[in-house]
């Protein structure tokens, strides 16, 4: 195992985490990537999204872009939200080793995972996905290409849709060379197929959308917040892992996502479940209080939503 400090870690991504935030539009204008990939720790690079909402000027690279160099070869970590963006990573891949890409996994079913697999594929490489997230793109993909090239526009050329190419359900043996790398599917949590990435010998976990920390966490309509929080607490929370890379945001440690994460998640449910105790109806329920999480990017967007599906799941349970 790399040992590296905790408080090398917080010191190595101190500066960037300084300047998180979704009011800066790009923090690498030479490339379409949002941001340069640091080294989080040796072998393991992100290149971190911005924590806003997907736009022209991010070229939709608002989530993490993460890769792993092996003795044999590298594997990297979502396709990315367009060709343009996969094609830039692999670019700074290329400047890093000269070890061929031998895999790429999608984090989830989103865009911002699997618009990029069309670059990938392209250059032959095998796309490795959970089952659900695979359905999602097979369901939803003209629908989830739709909405990219509304905001990215002339970025959006040459991506197409591409699913996973390989599929698993619980787990994946991704290891290569001399580096341990376990593929996860720990249970429900933000979405479905969510994928975790877990490097068991260094202690760090590429999260994925289970865990979040800089901005506040969506609730999508099909999100059962009770079922994330016992995936957490049962599947997720053991790892015990030293090093974190979410979905979204620089990397951390357990304590920060825990807090913005599965904490919130409890909060919300208290303010709910009180609301619905004292008789509360659905347009009050957009207005619990979340104040303790204003600090978080995209909080006015998504804090009443979320209020409101938290209402709706519970509303019958």
């Amino acid at each position: 195992m790399y040992q590296i400090s905790r408080l090398a870690l917080a010191l190595c991504i101190l500066p960037l985490v300084a300047g998180a935030s979704e009011d800066i539009a790009d923090q690498y204008p030479q490339s379409p990537l949002y941001s340069k990939p640091v080294e989080v720790i040796p072998g393991v690079f992100s290149a971190i999204g911005a924590t806003a909402p997907p736009t022209y000027e991010n070229s939709g690279h608002n989530n993490n872009l993460s890769f792993i160099v092996t003795s044999e070869g590298v594997v990297v970590i979502n396709g990315g939200a367009a060709a343009i963006l996969a094609e830039a990573l692999h670019a700074e891949i290329k400047a890093v080793t000269d070890q061929p890409v031998k895999l790429v996994i999608n984090e989830n079913g989103q865009g911002h995972a699997v618009l990029g697999n069309s670059y990938w594929a392209a250059q032959g490489v095998p796309i490795l996905g959970h089952v659900d997230a695979a359905h999602e793109v097979e369901e939803y993909g003209q629908q989830i290409l739709d909405g990219m090239i509304r905001y990215n526009r002339d970025k959006a050329e040459g991506t197409e849709i591409q699913g996973p190419t390989l599929t698993f359900e619980d787990s994946y043996d991704a290891s290569l060379g001399d580096t341990k790398i376990e593929v996860l599917h720990l249970g429900p949590a933000h979405g479905p197929g969510d994928t975790q990435v877990w490097l068991p010998e260094q202690g760090l976990v590429i999260a994925g959308d289970i865990a979040f920390h800089e901005r506040m966490l969506p609730i999508f309509p099909d999100t059962i917040t009770s079922e994330w929080i016992e995936t957490w607490e049962t599947k997720f929370e053991p790892l015990d892992a030293t090093y974190v890379i979410p979905g979204h945001g620089h990397p951390t440690n357990m304590d920060q996502v825990r807090r913005y994460t599965r904490d919130y998640l409890v909060h919300l449910r208290e303010k709910i479940g009180e609301h619905l105790e004292n008789g509360g109806d659905l347009a009050e329920a957009y207005y619990v209080d979340q104040e303790a999480y204003r600090t978080l990017d995209t909080f006015e967007e998504l804090a009443t939503k979320n209020a409101g599906r938290v209402y709706e799941e519970m509303e019958f349970e």
